[in-house]
């Protein structure tokens, strides 16, 4: 089994309020999750406005498939217009 973990800090620039960054980051969690069938989470910056640390953990059998997954979804992150990639940073783990 392989496991892909990418943690990804985001900038939320039109987010002026908690309500928006909630929103803006359920849409996004919830597309994440129907498009690729990944675990998304909300783990750090809660309690900041415009901004938002978020992890998403990826199974596979293969390393290749598990990377491929993770890089397909920072893709997609990136072309949204809600949110901004400030960094991000992916491991995979075999076990």
């Amino acid at each position: 089994m392989v496991v892909g973990v990418c943690h990804i800090n985001l900038a939320i620039p039109g987010a002026h309020s908690l309500k928006e960054k909630r929103h803006a980051l359920k849409s996004l969690t919830t597309r994440v999750r129907g498009s690729f069938n990944a675990s998304v989470a909300e783990v750090g910056d809660n309690d900041v406005w415009q901004s938002a640390v978020i992890g998403i953990a990826v199974a596979g059998n293969e390393r290749g498939f598990v990377n491929s997954v993770l890089d397909k979804i920072i893709d997609f992150i990136e072309g949204l217009k809600s949110v901004e990639i400030v960094s991000h940073e992916i491991e995979i783990m075999n076990y």
